[in-house]
């Protein structure tokens, strides 16, 4: 199995079964096999997104707010837009194995787990949304993780600073604000099964930060950064891609700890107190 060109096909492919079917695959193969690329083996530059056929790209500005949940097409914004980030999340797993061939076995198969959780979040989501009359790609969607992949393609510490410690972190201050948001709507059976899903997704996104943040560490040190610089070392990229400027409304300190975060980073990142 050449599982490199298995992982390129999972990460260009619009469809779900197909994504789940070679990921499943690779992850098969990566827990039975010691995973290695050819020397001579260069990752395709991807210039759009698998979800592009699928999917009405527009600038975030360009987005509709999302307010109106009482309706079913209100709630399916907000279900659709979930399941975009799950969707794009898919990928980024993905390429986060196919893209840095010489990393660890553990960490191959830690973000080839991440690919199957996410895979299994975005059903979920995409399930509810049928439900609701919708399929994916009935909304437009902005391209913004893609955008972060590519230009941190070339710098693997970067990309584990950027994806699981920035973006996919913020999702852990968001998740709860909404869940909160959408309690005193429960009785909708739709709005259940989607609170429901935020939770799983939620507990299993903690442990998807915190993998970002071992292999983080692991880099900064592997790439001879001082010892317990980690946060000057973060704080310096988030810079560099100008993300300190990213108004953050809540911080969620728990989980953040949980997810490797320093009370040092929780405090910068805008948190009030973190003991």
């Amino acid at each position: 199995m050449n599982i490199y060109e298995t992982l390129e096909q999972a990460i260009l492919s619009d469809e779900i079964l197909f994504k789940e079917k070679l990921t499943a695959q690779c992850l098969d193969y990566c827990i039975e096999n010691e995973i290695s690329a050819a020397d001579d083996f260069v990752p395709s530059v991807f210039t759009k997104p698998s979800y592009a056929s699928k999917c009405h790209i527009v600038d975030p500005r360009e987005l509709p707010a999302r307010k109106d949940f009482e309706s079913r097409e209100g709630l399916a914004t907000l279900v659709h837009a979930i399941a975009h980030i799950e969707f794009s999340a898919i990928d980024l797993a993905l390429d986060a194995v196919y893209r840095y061939p010489h990393m660890p076995q553990a960490y191959k198969r830690d973000w080839l787990e991440v690919a199957n959780d996410e895979i299994r979040h975005f059903k979920m989501l995409e399930r509810l949304l049928n439900e609701l009359g919708y399929v994916y790609g009935d909304f437009p969607v902005h391209c913004g993780l893609f955008d972060a992949a590519e230009h941190t393609a070339h710098n693997i510490l970067d990309r584990m600073a950027i994806i699981p410690r920035y973006y996919e972190a913020s999702g852990l201050d968001v998740s709860p604000q909404i869940i909160k948001k959408l309690e005193n709507k429960r009785k909708n059976p739709q709005v259940k099964k989607l609170i429901e899903a935020l939770n799983i997704i939620y507990t299993e996104e903690i442990d998807h930060v915190l993998k970002g943040d071992k292999w983080f560490k692991y880099l900064c040190k592997r790439t001879g950064k001082k010892e317990g610089s980690e946060e000057a070392v973060y704080f310096e990229i988030l810079e560099r891609y100008h993300l300190l400027s990213k108004h953050r409304p809540h911080v969620n300190v728990e989980a953040r700890k949980e997810a490797g975060f320093s009370c040092g980073e929780i405090l910068k990142l805008g948190a009030r107190e973190c003991s």
